[in-house]
């Protein structure tokens, strides 16, 4: 019997919503817009975190907020990954899309799972695990206006960011399928 390459199903969503925190939680795609399985959903909006739903227990203790005007973001959850591959997927996520933006000539440099161009901050990124999947927001700046900190957006460097987003999902999604043909195409070794 032939097993199928385990699929990433994506979803751009049309309407504008906040970014509060909630969506980080498990099933979210599955609740609203009935995407069962491993998912990345991406939409625009503000973003705008109240301390309750902070996950990065580092920005808790230094009483930081986490806000933008306008973001782009995308919400990822997989089944059956521990903390370590969630964090692994964050990463590959966030190099994804440096490389759409390096693509369009932006020079971009990443410092672990944060973008940042001339210096300023491009996006904010968290990923944990929910009881039963791991879970990943990335959100990317378009209007940075009220950023804690120096911030950038894809506003300012002429970035569509539907047509952005729409390629990194695809780039994401063909990684990890190319993730799993890679396992499965080797053999062991005594």
């Amino acid at each position: 019997m032939e097993e199928e390459t385990r699929v990433l199903k994506t979803l751009f969503i049309k309407e504008r919503l906040l970014y509060d925190g909630n969506q980080i939680h498990s099933h979210w795609a599955l609740r609203n817009y009935a995407i069962l399985g491993d998912s990345i959903v991406a939409f625009i909006g503000p973003c705008d975190v109240k301390r309750e739903e902070m996950v990065d227990l580092e920005d808790i203790l230094k009483g930081e907020v986490i806000r933008a005007k306008e973001m782009l973001h995308f919400i990822c959850e997989h089944f059956g990954v521990s903390l370590k591959e969630i964090v692994f997927n964050q990463r590959l996520l966030v190099v994804c899309a440096k490389e759409v933006l390096e693509k369009r000539g932006i020079s971009l440099f990443r410092v672990g799972n944060d973008l940042f161009y001339e210096g300023r901050k491009l996006s904010v990124s968290i990923a944990t695990l929910s009881p039963i999947s791991g879970k990943i927001h990335l959100g990317i700046n378009i209007d940075p206006e009220g950023a804690p900190v120096p911030a950038v957006g894809l506003m300012e460097m002429g970035i569509d960011p539907i047509i952005f987003a729409q390629e990194v999902m695809e780039n994401y999604s063909k990684e990890l399928v190319g993730i799993g043909e890679a396992m499965c195409k080797v053999k062991g070794v005594p």
